[in-house]
């Protein structure tokens, strides 16, 4: 097998060393890779395989699209404009760099339905279930940030109607409701929805802000100092915490694997994750420099809250099925993760058994239980947001793809002086990721307990407003 797979490999590769997935192999070895696709067309049962690349590119851009947009504009108020508009844009840039190489490797290797799965590859069976763990811990990290969110627009909502924790468990169970739905063609629809309601949430919140006199949370009489600034100087812990919030914004490249198994065309895969880099990028950066401009250091976390009580109103009112789609699809693939896992290769895993049902919904419902249990013990949505990107996103999104792109061209390392600079840029990015890790996690781990000490975090499964709505 290892020697197909670097001939497909040399058919596949450009003159940047990047592997080709959007030309076509010979008849034989497209047939081969066919067979070892994940879901097969021809079998009887569910059918899988009906995402077309465009609906693929709306899937990509709700998982990067969502309620990151709530944190980054705060990153922008640590970092400065100028550091943090060049985070967005080179964050944004290697992300899409390293979700082609996810894609291309996925492409190779068809038989691979996560990422855990590509790792096993070069680290075997251990490698395969540490980092299976390792997506899964991501996956209930991002969806305990949602239910965070979700619980904050029910509380701006109802003014405080309910106790916090009454609204995270009714957040929880609507995430877990919508992540039930089986397959990515009939998230279709629905992924619409909650990229245009977002969207439009957005949008009127930062044409909002625009228009208001001062900041909602700014002193309402006498001067002050908005508190713009093109260059910042942030501590090391302020400026890698608000770092990796502006990395994981755009770092869900490895949730887009399970959605190639389920393209028509596979081989689509790199014109739906370019397009989707490009947009998201345009987007985070308009949207943050524009609210960063016009709210300062006055800025809420979620941001929603700078727009005064009206406009924070409006904005979760459109915002919140955005918001409950867009984690539901991050819990969807940690549920499918597990799915797969434990149904492959028998035929419950396409057959409408008892087995098969109890399979996916009983992974739905501990996911959903546990992002609810640490939503209440770290209500606070940028630090899990920067825990996930430290600790799980960092690794996803820049360690595991460089390293996987060195497995498939490992001659690189003694071949021409260019092959060489290659090859070196992607221990580089190794490098890159390590840094985020160890500094990252330290970072948020610091940010936290400053919180539980300062009392921002006074205990947990806390009623208290989160909204900043009641005082």
């Amino acid at each position: 097998m290892a020697t197909y797979e670097k001939t497909t490999a040399e058919i596949h590769s450009d003159n940047i060393g990047t592997p080709r997935s959007d030309v076509s192999l010979p008849g034989d070895k497209e047939a081969t890779l066919e067979a070892r696709e994940i879901f097969q067309d021809g079998t009887e049962g569910v059918k899988f395989r009906t995402v077309s690349w465009q609906r693929a590119t709306v899937i990509f851009l709700k998982i990067q699209f969502a309620m990151s947009i709530l944190a980054v504009p705060g990153a922008l108020a640590t970092l400065g404009a100028v550091g943090g508009a060049l985070s967005i844009v080179g964050w944004e840039v290697l992300n899409t760099y390293t979700a082609v190489i996810l894609g291309d490797f996925r492409n190779r290797h068809p038989e691979c339905h996560t990422l855990a799965d590509m790792c096993g590859l070069i680290w075997g069976r251990l490698g395969k279930e540490l980092v299976g763990l390792q997506i899964l811990v991501a996956q209930v990290l991002i969806t305990a940030a949602g239910i965070v969110s979700c619980s904050t627009a029910f509380n701006a909502l109802s003014e405080h109607g309910a106790c916090t924790v009454i609204f995270s468990f009714v957040s929880a169970v609507l995430i877990t409701a919508f992540s039930s739905v089986r397959t990515f063609s009939r998230l279709g629809w629905l992924t619409w929805l909650g990229f245009t309601t977002f969207f439009i949430a957005v949008f009127i919140f930062a044409v909002a802000v625009t228009q208001q006199a001062r900041p909602a949370a700014a002193p309402q009489t006498g001067d002050f100092d908005l508190g713009w600034t093109a260059i910042a100087h942030p501590t090391f812990v302020a400026g890698i915490t608000a770092s990796a919030n502006i990395f994981i914004s755009g770092s869900g490249s490895q949730m887009y694997l399970p959605v190639i198994s389920e393209m028509r065309r596979p081989r689509d895969y790199r014109k739906a994750a370019i397009v989707a880099g490009i947009l998201v990028g345009v987007m985070y950066l308009t949207f943050s420099l524009v609210i960063y401009r016009w709210c300062g250091q006055w800025l809420a976390t979620p941001a929603f809250g700078s727009a005064g009580t009206l406009f924070k109103k409006i904005s979760y009112g459109i915002a919140l099925p955005g918001l409950v789609i867009g984690v539901g699809i991050y819990q969807h693939v940690a549920a499918k993760l597990i799915f797969v896992r434990i149904l492959r290769n028998s035929r419950h895993l396409q057959a409408n058994t008892v087995t098969h049902w109890t399979t996916w919904l009983g992974s739905n419902l501990i996911l959903g239980v546990l992002g609810f249990i640490i939503a209440e013990a770290v209500p606070i949505l940028n630090y899990l947001l920067g825990l996930a990107g430290s600790l799980c996103f960092a690794p996803f999104s820049l360690i595991f793809p460089a390293m996987l792109w060195m497995y498939d061209y490992k001659t690189y390392a003694s071949g021409s002086a260019s092959q060489k600079v290659i090859f070196g840029s992607h221990i580089l990015i190794v490098l890159v990721g390590l840094f985020m890790v160890v500094g990252g996690t330290y970072g948020v781990a610091v940010s936290i307990k400053q919180a539980f000490d300062n009392g921002l975090i006074s205990r947990v499964f806390d009623c208290a407003d989160n909204s900043g709505t009641i005082s």
